[in-house]
């Protein structure tokens, strides 16, 4: 162990432990410092093992550090503060405290050296997520906290069936890069796809995220995608099942994405999407993809929060969640809706935004590797992402037909956290050498030339044309999309009413009859063996010889037929 070096992590779960015992001005200072002071940190860790232990005769690594761990480390810790600042006059005493357990886990599993401390910090994450959740206080939030809760012990039952199986095949615990050649390897790559809101699962992800409050998730939008992103990264490069993953969940995104009308919903499938996008970049395992997918996840982190900080914004300050009960609200939100302007732009990669100078790099990628349809589908996608959030949310919920609705601006905290993202994302997209500094490998990529600049521009723009050309089918209306939720949500429920209650009834039934005829059976057999029972007399000779010789007379007919 580094003699004075603190675990970043350790020190966000122990802050947000005190963090209920402050009041006043001491607590909203302390819920932006306790972050920054962790941010600083992350960047004290050194390269190569700094925290280490015998346990049980492994060699165990909590605290380990090199360029993509600090990368991951470094955006939950930007995104602890500013989600805190957001979250600053949130009334529930349990909110940010189970964020902050939250990012806390996320990072320590970021810093994380091998797959036991990994496993502790995952688990932990899914107690802090769904505090997080569960603060909300709704009867809404306690179900999806539920089911929630049910989702990711399962991911964490399939991750520990296979860390277990992974040491006991190998003998060792470090977390490294493995091939899917046992069935241990394929349990921990299912244990991270369910966090990384793969199908046929990812339905968890839209079905929990809009219960949370008007701040809660925004902290559920950073973390637990992400570090599934970062262990896919870790563990899993260049699986190209993953590709396909990908693609399915790209595209899965931007349909549900389209058909949504709540508008948290909306941005929940494009978690999803934006999920999907990184994961082709690690299927695809270059350099360049798997700086694509790092890049990609870091400034995804900060426009998705930015999107759900205006949409959670909206949510307070009206009291409605539906784009069929919103629209103009531009003009008393100027600043809300300029700022989820900025965060739509972003996420469609629009040129001098944070989007542009990351998602092209998968693409790239893809074009590299000879990977032609892979890159078509990538394209496809991106228009796609900028139909659904980067045009279908802003446009409903600010600009379309007033709704007659004048809220005024949140409060001065929010704005200030969502000006702090909206600046992170237009700075990152004219300078973008500072993140491609931190990127695992060297990035000689050039995102601003004069042929990708007018290409995206270009795919935009007919992007752009094709939404309002098709507006009126995609015209605000109430709605329930069905997904694959509904089968543990609707159908398992019914079954278990309409036909698992019947025949456990039937079951009983059977079984108490079956228990009363073997109990009176025992009773008669019983009752024969009395003193003067039939089977406690004398039988005499000649009766027994005829039985013999009927038994013997059975047993020779069985043998010859």
């Amino acid at each position: 162990m580094t003699d004075g070096l603190i675990h970043p992590g350790l020190v966000l779960i122990v802050g947000a432990l005190l963090l209920p015992l402050l009041r006043g001005a001491l607590r909203s200072a302390a819920i932006v410092a306790l972050p920054l002071m962790v941010l600083a940190l992350v960047w004290q860790v050194p390269d190569g093992p700094a925290w280490q232990l015998r346990f049980l005769d492994y060699t165990i690594t909590p605290l380990q550090g090199d360029k993509l761990s600090r990368l991951f480390a470094t955006i939950f810790a930007l995104m602890a503060a500013g989600g805190g600042l957001f979250a600053m006059t949130q009334k529930s005493r349990i909110e940010v405290p189970a964020a902050f357990v939250y990012a806390g886990s996320a990072i320590g599993v970021a810093l994380a050296g091998d797959l036991v401390t990994v496993f502790v910090f995952w688990e932990l994450m899914a107690v802090g997520s769904t505090l997080v959740l569960w603060s909300q206080g709704t009867e809404a939030a306690y179900r999806a906290a539920k089911r929630y809760l049910m989702i990711h012990l399962l991911g964490g039952v399939l991750l520990f069936a296979g860390v277990t199986g992974h040491i006991v095949d190998t003998g060792d615990v470090a977390f490294t890069r493995m091939a899917l050649d046992s069935p241990a390897h394929w349990l921990i790559l299912v244990g991270f796809l369910v966090n990384a809101a793969a199908p046929p699962l990812s339905a968890w992800l839209a079905d929990a995220y809009p219960e949370a409050s008007w701040s809660g998730a925004v902290f559920l939008s950073a973390f637990t995608t992400k570090t599934a992103v970062y262990v896919l990264i870790r563990g899993f490069p260049g699986t190209e099942f993953l590709i396909w993953v990908g693609l399915f969940m790209a595209f899965y995104g931007i349909v549900y994405g389209l058909l949504e009308n709540d508008i948290r919903r909306i941005l929940a499938y494009t978690i999803v999407n934006q999920g999907g996008l990184m994961m082709v970049g690690v299927g695809i395992g270059t350099e360049m993809a798997l700086n694509g997918a790092a890049a990609q996840a870091f400034v995804g982190v900060i426009y998705v929060a930015l999107l759900l900080m205006s949409a959670g914004s909206v949510i307070l300050m009206t009291g409605k969640r539906k784009c069929s009960e919103l629209g103009g609200l531009f003009h008393t939100m100027p600043l809300t809706a300029a700022c989820a302007t900025v965060g739509a732009l972003a996420i469609s990669a629009f040129p001098l935004t944070s989007g542009f100078i990351s998602k092209s790099m998968v693409s790239q990628a893809a074009l590299d590797g000879h990977l032609l349809w892979v890159w078509l589908l990538l394209t496809a996608a991106s228009a796609g992402a900028f139909l659904h959030a980067g045009l279908k949310f802003p446009w409903f919920v600010f600009f379309h037909k007033d709704s007659g609705l004048r809220p005024a601006e949140p409060p001065a905290s929010m704005q200030g956290a969502m000006v702090a993202f909206s600046l992170l994302c237009i700075a990152l997209g004219i300078w973008p050498e500072p993140l491609y500094a931190m990127l695992p490998y060297a990035a000689n990529y050039v995102p601003y030339t004069g042929a990708h600049v007018v290409t995206q521009l270009q795919l935009l723009l007919f992007s752009g044309l094709a939404f309002f050309v098709l507006l009126p089918y995609l015209k605000r209306s109430l709605t329930i999309t069905l997904d694959t939720d509904w089968l543990w949500r609707t159908l398992l429920p019914a079954l278990l009413c309409n036909v698992g209650l019947p025949l456990a009834k039937a079951w009983n039934m059977l079984v108490h009859a079956a228990y009363v005829l073997i109990m009176e059976s025992t009773s008669l057999v019983l009752y024969q063996h009395r003193q003067d029972g039939r089977f406690a007399r004398t039988w005499s000779t000649r009766s027994m010889a005829l039985w013999v010789l009927v038994l013997l007379l059975g047993f020779l007919i069985l043998y010859y037929v």
